[in-house]
């Protein structure tokens, strides 16, 4: 990162300023050293929004009954670390300082002076390491990364080499999915009888506890408040760890443990809900605090390689139950990006609640700041939907199963329809209502082949809820949000769901003897069908002389030219004729409509040349016309309730889109486009084929185009559509089409 731009905002957002001396930390704040204090001053801290949300990796085994999950920041050390579901982080970061013993220390992180590179080291598990070099060559640091399959705990082996440098690791916990709310201190815990105790940070939310400790043993350990009184404040001081602070909290926490140069790091986690045995159940501490000891503690005494060794052989036999990679991803990195995108698929389940797969692990831009935690580590109904669709087509069926159940049993209100989105629970959050979020299950449930009664209940609530909805005055397949969630409207790729909805919907009625049903579907199916294009197909919008699909319209009469907000800073009153976005390729990949409709082929022109972005990397698109969801122009992070009209925010283009228009070439018969999508995407991964949500356009000038933004990364919807893509090449067709919607519509 060398733009201006980009090193302030690192800097910024890692909580960084020029190291100065004497007792005011570099943040302008009091730090109030008191020596030997046993309670740290300065509470309760500053709170820190969490980190960008470009990971570079994903860590989790495979195993269950390790609840827990690390995101590895591109930018160096680990963000997000999520326990005991997804659903929320349990801390916010653990990164590393080294000091030189003469007055300076540094962050490992991504900087002017320090350069990070992050590997996949075994592209058969999610295994990372990081490489840390100093720019003058004088020190270097190696971190690997993996969790414990037997215990709630993230292992770290760090190796420094440097003379004369020290090295110290800063753990930042927001347990309980909150950040201002941990309580810290020091415990000694004796390995066995007669030998001395053994320090271990320990940190406390309600019931939730982590335990950082250490093989060899942390050498010293503090615990303070972010900018006030923690160790990285100290540190970056005067290069030394003065402050060593016994206890602190509740506040914003920050924990520091002053280590050997060649050590293992054991970050273990722990609830009343979790089993304990050992010395820490006999020390009279709480149930949380006593689990996270022995979690941690059990992991060091199976020692990191054993534990590696483990993580490993797991993530191996998942991927020997999948097909192989198939042909059509040619190429180590198009192989390599196959094989990750199963297990980030497969990594992004809850383990506590099956089938609740996550959108991302990260939070970006302006979202990092919300206390607790949301987006994008919630389920929405659709992205579950090509979640399961990317499973079923790299063969792990039973995912793709546990992922319909989730949508039936957990997620589906009572009156049939789906929330926005919710947490792993199943509990909504936002309050919008998306109707392809009620149809896309059931077009899942149909190519299960789920024809059982109880599928087909929850089938009839779905399908009955599309026929009857109603608000505002309009009616279904109107709906209040389409699949961008700002805008209400006629959206072609909202009715396109829809329509093969209720048509899977009937071909399920008739398998469950309703034929009534059944036909009430196919007709409601046929009439929206025959009124799409007179919702959507404008013949008077000022980007073509024939007629073209638009983003949507807000009363149904496409050539009119109404007005709305676009949202995210976009204009404030743009022509509904002047908005396209792609989505309604879905009318051909879900079988309404044939990839030969001449409405359908002139629209394709249309979106070429108004959201088409040529990279060097390859062609892109951005997702609408005029969007803002996106950094700023000069990359600085999208924000909340910016003034309409002002346009300050830039949606850049999607890597997912390429896997749509690929799936349109592959239904126009054309094979060799269709791969030609495949390659761009493997082009658009980060060096550790994380596919982002989004990658830079020609704004900022001095970024490269074509490689990941800030956006969330890894976006699961991304790795699914891949996967389905490199199926659908390899097999020729489209393989999640609904053959019912398909053989009825075909012309």
């Amino acid at each position: 990162m060398t733009n201006s731009w980009m090193a302030a905002g690192v800097a910024a957002t890692l909580g960084l300023a020029p190291a100065t001396m004497g007792t005011t930390s570099p943040f302008g704040v009091a730090a109030a050293a008191v020596p030997g204090a046993v309670s740290a001053p300065g509470a309760p801290g500053v709170d820190e929004q969490y980190l960008p949300a470009d990971k570079a990796g994903l860590v989790t085994s495979r195993t269950t009954g390790s609840k827990v999950w690390a995101t590895v920041q591109s930018t160096g050390g680990l963000g997000e670390i999520f326990y005991p579901t997804l659903g929320g982080p349990g801390a916010r970061a653990l990164r590393f300082v080294v000091a030189d013993r003469h007055g300076h220390a540094t962050l490992a992180a991504s900087s002017a002076t320090v350069t990070v590179r992050t590997s996949l080291t075994d592209e058969r598990s999610l295994s990372f390491r990081q490489t840390f070099t100093a720019g003058d060559g004088s020190w270097r640091l190696t971190a690997s990364y993996v969790t414990d399959p037997a215990h709630d705990t993230v292992l770290v082996d760090l190796d420094l080499d440097g003379r004369g440098r020290d090295l110290y690791a800063i753990y930042d916990p927001a347990l309980a999915n909150t950040r201002g709310n941990d309580s810290g201190h020091t415990a000694s815990v004796a390995p066995a009888a007669g030998r001395n105790g053994t320090d271990v940070l320990v940190a406390t939310d309600g019931d939730v506890s982590s335990a950082l400790a250490a093989s060899p043993a942390i050498r010293a350990a503090s615990s303070g408040y972010a900018q006030t009184s923690d160790g990285l404040t100290d540190l970056l001081a005067d290069g030394r760890m003065d402050w060593r602070y016994r206890e602190a909290g509740p506040g914003n926490l920050v924990q520091t443990a002053a280590l050997a140069p060649r050590v293992t790091l054991a970050l273990g986690f722990g609830s009343p809900s979790t089993t304990a045995t050992g010395n820490a159940t006999r020390s009279g501490r709480s149930g949380g605090e006593s689990s996270a000891i022995f979690a941690a503690t059990s992991s060091l005494r199976s020692g990191f390689g054993r534990v590696s060794g483990l993580y490993r052989s797991g993530w191996g036999r998942y991927l020997a139950g999948l097909r192989q990679p198939p042909a059509s991803v040619s190429g180590a990195a198009g192989r390599r990006l196959y094989r990750v995108s199963t297990m980030v698929l497969a990594a992004s389940e809850d383990k506590t609640h099956p089938g609740a797969y996550v959108a991302a692990p990260a939070s970006p831009w302006a979202f990092g700041r919300d206390d607790p935690s949301g987006p994008y580590h919630l389920v929405w109904s659709r992205d579950l939907y090509q979640i399961a669709t990317g499973l079923l087509a790299a063969g792990d069926r039973a995912g793709a199963t546990r992922a319909l159940h989730f949508l039936f049993t957990v997620q589906q209100k009572p009156d049939g329809s789906f929330p926005q989105n919710s947490q792993v629970d199943g509990a909504p959050v936002w309050g919008g209502l998306q109707l392809d979020e009620v149809a896309l299950p059931i077009v899942l449930a149909y190519q299960l082949g789920r024809t059982d009664p109880d599928t087909w209940s929850h089938v009839r609530r779905a399908a009955d809820f599309l026929l009857g909805f109603t608000q505002d005055g309009f009616a279904a397949p109107w709906t209040p949000q389409e699949r961008w969630e700002n805008q209400s409207g006629w959206s072609p790729g909202t009715i396109a769901a829809e329509i093969a909805g209720l048509v899977c919907a009937a071909s399920l009625a008739r398998a469950n003897g309703d034929p009534a049903a059944s036909a009430r579907y196919l007709a409601t199916a046929d009439s929206w069908r025959a009124r799409l294009k007179s919702w959507t197909v404008t013949s008077t919008g000022p980007y073509s002389p024939k007629p073209y699909f638009l983003r949507l319209t807000k009363d149904g009469n496409p050539d009119a030219g109404t007005t709305y907000p676009i949202g995210d800073s976009g204009p404030a009153a743009a022509d509904q004729r002047s908005v396209v976005d792609p989505s309604f390729l879905e009318l051909v990949r879900l079988g309404v409509l044939p990839a030969s409709d001449p409405d359908i082929r002139n629209t394709l022109s249309v979106i070429d040349a108004q959201l088409g972005v040529d990279t060097p990397n390859g062609f892109f698109w951005h997702r609408a016309s005029f969007d803002g969801y996106g950094e700023k122009a000069d990359g600085s992070p999208w924000d909340y309730g910016l003034p309409d009209g002002s346009l300050l925010t830039r949606g850049r283009a999607w890597p997912l889109l390429n896997g749509e228009r690929g799936e349109y070439q592959l239904a126009a018969g054309s094979r060799s486009a269709a791969r030609t999508q495949l390659a761009t995407m493997t082009r658009a991964t980060s060096p550790t084929a994380m596919l982002p949500e989004q990658v830079w356009d020609q704004y900022p000038p001095a970024t490269a185009p074509g490689t990941p933004t800030f956006s969330a990364t890894p976006l699961t919807w991304a790795h699914a559509q891949f996967i389905r893509l490199a199926w659908n090449v390899q097999t020729g067709k489209i393989l999640e089409q609904p053959a019912a919607a398909a053989d009825r519509y075909r012309s």
